[in-house]
C-alpha cells in the first residue's frame, strides 16, 4: 500500500507558490494543486519528512495541513481537479496540443491529443515547466529523430514527441509509480516507439537526437555532463524545471561543453533553456 501526505497551505500567495513548489519538488514531491491563494502538495508517506516541512514554512511564514491519501483514493483526488490543457503554439499563439483525460469528451481545434491518466506522476501540461518544454519542442523538426525524455513522469512529453513523428524514444525515471503510469499512458496513446526504463542514469550507450529533461536544478547539474556526451553533432538539449534563478549557474555550466544557448522560455519564476550542439 503506497499511501501519501498531501499538505495544504490554506492561505499562500501566488508568488509565493512558485518558490515553496521549487523547494518541495526537490524534496520529494510530486504533485501539486494550485489555486488563488491555496497550495496542496502531494509526497509518497515513505518520503515524508515533518522536519524538513516545518522549517519551510518558518521559512516563509505559513500555515499547513497534513492529510493521509490512501492509495486506493488516489485516483478520485486526481479525476475531482483534473482539468483538460490545451497548448498554444509559441510563436503563432494558436491551439497547438491538447491534454485530457479518458473520462474527458476529446479535444477539437489541435494538432495532436494527449491523453494522461491523472495519478501521481509529475506532467500533466498543467504545470508552467512541462508547458514550456512542449513549446519548446514545437520548434524542433522530429521527424526520424531519437530523443532521450530524461525524467518522464507521466511520459506526456516521449508521447508528444513520437506525435511529432520521432522514430524512438527512450523515457527514463527513477519511480516506480511513474514508469507505471507512463506505461499507461503510452497504451491510451498507441505509441510504438517508445521504451520505457527505469533509471537514475542517462543511458551511457546510446546518442540521441532531442534530449528532454524536465526535473529540477540539481540533478540536472548532476548529470550535464552525460546529457551533453550523449546528444549527436547538431542536436538539441531542452532543460526545464529550473527556476529563472538557476539560470546563470546553468549557463555557467553549459560553458564547459560544446553546446550553444538556442533560446530560452519564462513564466511566472520558472525558466526553460535550449542548446544546440
Amino acid at each position: 500500500m503506497r499511501d501519501y501526505i498531501q499538505i495544504t497551505f490554506p492561505e499562500i500567495l501566488p508568488e509565493q507558490q512558485e518558490w515553496v513548489i521549487a523547494h518541495l519538488s526537490e524534496a520529494g514531491y510530486e504533485g501539486f494543486e494550485q489555486e488563488d491563494q491555496v497550495l496542496k502538495a502531494f509526497i509518497p508517506g515513505r518520503n515524508y519528512d515533518p522536519e524538513l516541512l516545518k522549517s519551510l514554512a518558518f521559512k516563509y511564514h505559513l500555515d499547513f495541513r497534513e492529510d493521509i491519501i490512501k492509495e486506493q483514493n488516489w485516483n478520485k483526488v486526481w479525476e475531482a481537479n483534473f482539468q483538460p490543457v490545451v497548448v498554444d503554439d509559441l510563436i503563432q499563439k494558436t491551439p497547438w496540443v491538447g491534454i485530457r483525460a479518458d473520462f474527458h469528451a476529446p479535444i477539437t481545434g489541435v494538432e495532436h491529443e494527449i491523453i494522461i491518466t491523472p495519478k501521481m506522476s509529475f506532467g500533466t501540461g498543467h504545470h508552467a515547466s512541462t508547458l514550456m518544454m512542449m513549446q519548446q519542442m514545437r520548434s524542433i523538426d522530429m521527424q526520424g529523430k531519437s530523443v532521450l525524455d530524461f525524467g518522464t513522469g507521466t511520459g506526456i512529453l516521449a508521447i508528444l514527441a513520437e506525435k511529432m513523428g520521432a522514430s524512438g524514444i527512450v523515457a527514463i525515471d527513477n519511480d516506480d509509480w511513474s514508469i507505471a503510469n507512463a506505461e499507461e499512458n503510452v497504451r491510451k496513446n498507441n505509441c510504438r516507439n517508445i521504451l520505457l526504463k527505469k533509471s537514475d542514469y542517462v543511458p551511457g550507450d546510446q546518442h540521441f537526437d532531442v534530449i528532454l529533461a524536465n526535473i529540477n536544478k540539481h540533478v540536472i547539474v548532476n548529470n550535464f555532463p552525460s546529457l551533453s556526451r550523449q546528444l549527436k553533432p547538431l542536436g538539441i538539449l531542452i532543460l526545464s524545471g529550473l527556476l529563472t534563478e538557476d539560470e546563470e549557474d546553468i549557463m555557467d555550466l553549459a560553458r564547459s561543453f560544446p553546446l550553444d544557448p538556442g533560446g530560452k522560455t519564462t513564466q511566472a519564476n520558472w525558466l526553460s533553456i535550449r542548446f544546440n550542439h
